[in-house]
């Protein structure tokens, strides 16, 4: 069956790696009708409200017994993301421990459904399997698609590291582009007020808090302006801090260079 719907909150990467997963393990699961596949990407417990979810399903149908178990915070995804362990029902029409899931599972038609388990260096992923028809799909399912599971999970958790491996790259790489510019603005303030490169920095983080502007937007400004127009700013986060045994008075009666 095509992948006819899937819905994404993390890399788009992640959601076609969910998406192929959810195709490979319907096929691999002839007694199913479709299947779903979920991340948890975030540290919160699986049935947190505040915990970050992909899902990729092979039919919308799928994707809304999803969405139920999540708001509801009941089903047999759920209870596998708890357990570590497979979950499921043999037949919906008779199990009655998740009532709004199985509800909304008998109006679409589903009458069983299994649940996978795979977790790896911080993501979690759940697998469904849904039938048509009552029957064990927990066994059927854990031959193909326990084996698949366990090579996607390595798969998409190499990749969300090598793609926050980047971002921390890049903003490395940004922070030390920025750097001479934040340099240049302490030496300004440090003309103005006549303290150290430490207590230079430290003002120009504060003074970035309360403006809220980013401080090496707040450095390219005092440097492009030469300090002019900040004076009164400097000065006053000057005297709020004590000065130390080794700090000249500061005093607005210097005046920036250039």
């Amino acid at each position: 069956m095509p992948i006819r719907a899937a819905f994404q909150t993390d890399a788009p990467s992640l959601g076609r790696g969910l998406a192929e997963l959810a195709e490979q393990a319907a096929a691999g699961t002839p007694e199913s009708c479709g299947a779903t596949a979920t991340a948890v990407l975030a540290e919160e417990p699986p049935g947190s409200v505040d915990a970050d979810r992909t899902t990729a399903a092979t039919h919308p149908d799928l994707s809304a017994l999803v969405s139920v178990q999540l708001r509801a915070g009941e089903g047999p995804i759920l209870a596998a993301l708890d357990t570590g362990r497979p979950a499921g029902a043999d037949d919906l029409l008779h199990d009655d421990r998740w009532p709004r899931y199985r509800a909304r599972a008998l109006d679409a038609g589903v009458r069983s459904s299994a649940a996978l388990p795979f977790a790896c260096d911080g993501l979690t992923v759940a697998v469904s399997v849904y039938g048509l028809r009552p029957g064990p799909l927990r066994r059927a399912a854990q031959g193909a698609t326990g084996l698949l599971g366990d090579l996607a999970i390595e798969s998409l958790a190499r990749d969300r590291l090598y793609r926050a491996a980047l971002v921390q790259v890049d903003q490395l790489d940004t922070a030390l582009r920025r750097r001479p510019v934040v340099d240049q603005a302490c030496g300004i303030v440090m003309y103005v007020l006549g303290c150290d490169p430490d207590q230079a920095f430290d003002l120009l983080r504060q003074l970035s808090q309360r403006t809220n502007r980013k401080l090496a937007e707040l450095a390219e400004t005092v440097v492009r302006t030469r300090g002019r127009g900040l004076e009164k700013n400097l000065i006053e986060f000057g005297r709020s801090a004590a000065p130390g045994p080794d700090r000249p008075a500061s005093g607005p009666d210097r005046d920036p260079p250039g």
